[in-house]
């Protein structure tokens, strides 16, 4: 029997209740790869994501061959570590959730550790490049930041690669953290990536990824919470081209009581094969009264050719929560809007580029970076003037 949800909630979408954690994941999270069977494509997990493009990480034939180069540029105060993989911090935030990440978790040697002192408010950010020069390669990345602190982490992956990682956030109490994760690899890397984020009493988390490049690109954005107050804000934007798979896979757990979460991810698509996976899963547990959260999905198809698959779940527990909701949607390009443009004067080409970066201009604005904002404006009127439609 389905729940009632509270008053100024919406229900765009089925709602499960009573439902396992993390309901798509076909294995309990663990460390240990052996604790994964070998993906077939059959499991819900699994379905969207093409098997044979993941060159080995999901079977055990991938052996570590390269090595990226990962460069830290950080403002005074911030230590940043390379460390083995026996480092007791390593790991707190949580579990690898497949077989992959499992598996970059149990092959990686050394981990990049990134401390941010509590009560350390940063004027500039820290910018954290990885760049990929051939072969492949596992990795692990833990930022910490510590009680009452506020940072801006810029993660920036160029190159070409086959890279397995595990990226862990754990957010201090009262502590505000916004990450950038820019994908914008050459179109023949791989990146399968699970970004876990453990959020703090009354602390706040905002995430921003920004996915450009790359053959084949899956990511797991989730976010616990450590105790009551925690905000988490996952915001995300996708420009898929022909023959690319982008995969964005979300879990948020509301086991804490009081906590709140809200989602929007948009992505655009064009050409032939272009493929988008968004999938996002929010649990709100039996004890986490007092939770208010929301996801958002669009899609904007601009040619024939590429697919969208757009999968929002909300499983609830418990009805003692201040609101829930999620919504998804894809369309084609509005030829209205377009119109409306075209009559005013505009030429349809410029009007075509008004209407997109329309779309994504929300987004981009929450990075709040001008550099960063400037580039990525950039490269998505690249990809427009390539487009084919």
């Amino acid at each position: 029997m389905a729940e009632t949800l509270p008053a100024g909630s919406t229900t765009e979408g089925a709602i499960q209740v009573g439902q396992p954690a993390d309901a798509r994941v076909g294995a309990a999270p663990s460390y240990d790869v052996a604790d994964f069977p070998v993906p077939t494509g059959r499991e819900e997990d699994w379905r969207f994501t093409p098997l044979e493009r993941l060159r080995g990480l999901h079977d055990g034939t991938a052996e570590a061959t390269g090595a990226p180069r990962i460069e830290v540029t950080a403002p005074d105060g911030v230590t940043v570590e390379t460390v083995d993989r026996a480092d007791a911090r390593l790991g707190k935030a949580g579990k690898p959730v497949d077989r992959v990440v499992a598996q970059a978790y149990s092959s990686f040697e050394k981990a990049s550790v990134v401390s941010i002192p509590k009560e350390t408010v940063l004027t500039e950010p820290v910018r954290i490049s990885v760049h990929g020069e051939g072969g492949t390669a596992f990795g692990h990345l833990l930022v910490e930041v510590g009680a009452f602190a506020e940072a801006v982490v810029v993660l920036d992956h160029t190159g070409d690669l086959t890279l397995a990682a595990n990226v862990e956030y754990v957010v201090g109490e009262g502590a505000k953290v916004t990450v950038v994760s820019v994908q914008d690899w050459d179109d023949t890397a791989v990146h399968v990536a699970q970004h876990t984020a453990l959020v703090g009493r009354d602390a706040t988390f905002k995430s921003v990824i920004v996915t450009f490049g790359g053959d084949l690109v899956r990511l797991h954005p989730r976010v616990v919470y450590a105790a009551p107050g925690g905000e988490a804000e996952l915001y995300g934007l996708y420009f898929t081209e022909g023959g690319q798979h982008q995969e964005h896979r979300l879990f948020i757990d509301h086991d804490t009581p009081h906590c709140r979460s809200n989602v929007a991810y948009k992505g655009a698509l064009q050409g032939k094969d272009a493929h988008a996976v968004w999938i996002g899963d929010v649990l709100i547990r039996a004890a986490a009264q007092g939770t208010d959260t929301y996801e958002l999905n669009r899609n904007l198809v601009l040619t024939d050719g590429a697919r969208v698959d757009s999968v929002p779940n909300l499983e609830i527990e418990t009805g003692e929560i201040v609101g829930a909701g999620h919504a998804s949607a894809t369309g084609r390009f509005d030829d209205e809007q377009l119109f409306y443009l075209m009559a005013r004067g505009i030429p349809a080409k410029e009007a075509r580029r008004l209407v997109v970066l329309g779309f994504f201009a929300e987004l981009i604005q929450q990075i709040g970076l001008a550099d960063l904002e400037e580039r990525l404006l950039a490269k998505i009127e690249k990809e427009l003037e390539e487009s084919v439609g």
